[in-house]
């Protein structure tokens, strides 16, 4: 299994991402809007608008590492805005 240990840190991209971005669009996305360090070692997690799809873009300390599911069926069900649930 090729992933990150135990006790990565997971940053969900809230609301819906552009699935044709790759690695680089995705990098900048984490740093600009996330306000993140792509290569920390942290799991980004983007959805696609019909909520079908997911990418996760992680740095294994070598390289980033860019993982992409395609539903057949259903939806990831993912918050679309923290707002209302942080006090």
């Amino acid at each position: 299994m090729i992933g990150p240990g135990t006790g990565v840190r997971v940053y969900l991209a809230c609301g819906a991402t552009d699935m044709r971005k790759g690695i680089a669009g995705l990098s900048a996305l984490a740093q600009e809007v996330l306000r993140q360090k792509p290569t920390s070692g942290a799991v980004f997690a983007f959805r696609g608008r019909k909520g079908d799809r997911l990418k996760l873009l992680y740095w294994d300390g070598q390289g980033f590492c860019l993982y992409y599911k395609a539903l057949e069926r259903g939806r990831f069900d993912l918050p679309r805005d923290f707002s209302s649930t942080i006090d």
